[in-house]
């Protein structure tokens, strides 16, 4: 294996670790309005879908920064070529990010029921936000944006609210909601648990049709443009799979199988992204796209970057299951409610 598809399998690694952990996040915190009751009836004194995320909350972020550094360091001329072309976008995700993580940590400060309100309102927007960015991210990789004639990719309004990359916008964002759900099942008590279920359902089953919708549009032609045509098959197959299996699971209460299910279906998504379009990284609507060898760093950096590598991701990998252990089991009277 050479050290480009590592570098790649690692980014790759990195970018399914944040939306698997950041996630449940993002779907905890658009949930939270409709779970506080039951938190507030099995007596914790806090927020059931707040409660569930706490212990792990910011150290979600480092799978993140991690994968902004391989993509910076690793792939300099995919870097500079997405995130231009993704400004807008990007900085939404941002936005999302300091508004929602600021209003999870003050919403407790608040001196009147209106002040908790816009915090609370905050936050859902704070998980919102972000989930739908990074769905028309994923929109966009898969359907493919035009490229000038400098090499650079060009993308316009017309590109991001296209039916397809809005379906897939929609569509990620339900599925990291019921992700959070899964999550805040596995996480709480017989009341909540029950409360999540429910809702994972109808966002599973929601998820499903707007993903549904993508693939009508690919195959009319207004949809994904995939180079690995067998392998997008096999993936989209294993996603549609994943999905059944988590509605399935949600339905009849098992918990962890529901929450592995969804983690799966979250996996797949970048696996289809990335696989589905090897050797591209970034597909062109309008001629060739960008591939990987257009888009990694020189041998020497490389070699560099990788000497760094073998010590900071088990770093990452040991931290972040350190983490699960210590905070394990559910909230409540083990746990203390942390905001």
């Amino acid at each position: 294996m050479s050290l480009e598809i590592l570098w790649l399998a690692l980014l790759g690694l990195l970018l399914a670790g944040y939306f698997v952990l950041g996630g449940y996040d993002y779907g905890a915190q658009m949930l939270h309005p409709f779970l506080r009751a039951d938190q507030e009836t099995e007596g914790t004194g806090g927020n059931a879908a707040l409660d569930a995320i706490a212990p792990f909350f910011l150290g979600n972020e480092v799978w993140l920064v991690a994968f902004a550094g391989v993509l910076f360091g690793a792939f300099p001329h995919l870097e500079g070529t997405l995130l231009s072309g993704l400004y807008p976008l990007i900085v939404a995700i941002l936005v999302g990010l300091v508004l929602g993580n600021a209003a999870v940590q003050l919403r407790r400060r608040a001196r009147s029921d209106r002040g908790r309100r816009w915090w609370e309102a905050l936050i859902v927007f704070g998980g919102a936000l972000p989930a739908l960015c990074w769905g028309l991210v994923v929109g966009l990789l898969l359907h493919g944006v035009p490229r000038r004639a400098d090499g650079s990719f060009h993308i316009g309004l017309g590109d991001v609210f296209s039916p397809f990359v809005l379906a897939c916008g929609v569509a990620f964002a339900l599925l990291l909601a019921a992700h959070g759900a899964a999550f805040v099942a596995l996480r709480s008590g017989p009341g909540t648990a029950a409360t999540a279920r429910r809702l994972g359902t109808g966002l599973l089953q929601a998820a499903g049709a707007a993903g549904g919708l993508a693939l009508l549009l690919t195959l009319l032609g207004a949809g994904a443009s995939m180079t690995n045509r067998t392998t997008s098959v096999i993936l989209a197959v294993l996603l549609t799979a994943a999905l059944a299996v988590a509605w399935w699971a949600a339905r009849q209460g098992h918990r962890v199988r529901a929450f592995v299910a969804t983690c799966g279906a979250v996996v797949l998504l970048v696996l289809l992204v990335g696989a589905g379009q090897y050797p591209y990284l970034l597909t062109s609507s309008a001629g060739a796209g960008l591939t990987i060898d257009e888009a990694v760093t020189d041998d020497a950096t490389m070699k560099i970057l990788t000497g760094f590598g073998v010590v900071l991701i088990p770093l990452i990998l040991a931290y972040q299951t350190m983490s699960w252990w210590v905070f394990r089991g559910r909230t409540g009277r083990r746990h203390p409610s942390y905001f």
